[in-house]
């Protein structure tokens, strides 16, 4: 009964009223932070190796994400990481690094236990540095590796899985999260803010370009003509953000083509394609094509 009475009183409110309400809402959210749990382990061993493997799962502060994605890396990542970002940010981080190496027990339960819950740590302070959330090694740590395996399945004509795997990149980069209303009218109901990001928040808006691409290569290779044209218009935008030229032009050419498939105008697309070939400097007589450049972008 109660449920019913919350959804008879958010339903009363005009458009309007709600979108105010939302609007208002959002405003007076407190600030999104990240973080970071390492929920599992396993240990993976074959005839010239054994290594340890963490789950990481990255959430929104305050919020309830719509998918949960994680991603598997070695402590070896991690050390990986933290070179990187000295190399950038040497004196940024004189008091932040991983757990030290051990020379034994590094299977044992209680070790592992113990260094879960140190790494933890060790991305909650990186992230409270802001140079370095900022940075795009940062992000690259949690989606670079499933990106590459993703060109990997493209490259070898294996578009589903790709596809199954470039969504999971994508949901780090950009999920839709939902928060739970303050407001008497909408007290107990979710609201879902679809532009909520968890990486995105705090990283350039080129981050999600290449995964943006790629899904529309699988699409278009799947023949899923209008899932193609949804990631390709999803991308647009951020390429014309960022300026890249090559980009866009390949967005709009992919575009006016899956228009034409899908009996859409596409006019619009022509003369945008048109007025930046005519811009100097002018594009290659033999521009290349989106996959091209998916594939250049992980080579």
């Amino acid at each position: 009964m109660a449920e019913t009475n919350l959804m008879s009183a958010a339903s009363a409110l005009t458009t309007k009223q709600l979108q105010q309400k939302l609007s208002s809402e959002k405003k007076s959210e407190h600030p999104v932070l990240l973080l970071f749990e390492i929920p599992s382990t396993r240990v993976v061993e074959n005839q010239l190796s054994k290594y340890v493997v963490y789950e990481v799962v990255v959430m929104l502060s305050g919020s309830f994400d719509s998918r949960r994605v994680s991603v598997e890396r070695r402590y070896s990542d991690f050390l990986r990481l933290q070179r990187l970002l000295l190399q950038e940010f040497d004196s940024a981080l004189e008091d932040v690094s991983p757990p030290p190496k051990l020379l034994s027990g590094n299977f044992c339960a209680a070790v592992l236990l113990q260094r879960r819950l140190a790494l933890q740590d060790y991305l909650a302070k990186l992230f409270s540095t802001r140079c370095v959330r900022r940075s795009p090694l940062f992000a690259a740590f949690f989606t670079d590796a499933e990106q590459r395996g993703a060109l990997v399945l493209l490259r070898g004509g294996q578009f589903s899985p790709a596809l199954r795997q470039l969504e999971d990149v994508l949901a780090l980069q950009n999920p839709q999260v939902c928060f739970l209303s303050p407001e008497p009218e909408l007290s107990g109901l979710l609201v879902c803010f679809p532009s909520q990001e968890k990486l995105q928040c705090w990283q350039s808006p080129a981050l999600r370009l290449p995964t943006l691409c790629a899904l529309a290569v699988c699409h278009c290779d799947l023949q899923q003509h209008q899932e193609a044209l949804d990631a390709a218009q999803r991308a647009l935008p951020v390429a014309r953000r960022c300026g890249l030229r090559s980009h866009r032009a390949a967005l709009l050419r992919l575009l006016m083509d899956l228009s034409y498939r899908l009996g859409l105008p596409g006019a619009r697309l022509q003369d945008e394609l048109q007025g930046l070939q005519d811009r100097p400097p002018s594009l290659k007589d033999d521009p290349p094509t989106l996959k091209e450049l998916v594939i250049q972008q992980f080579t």
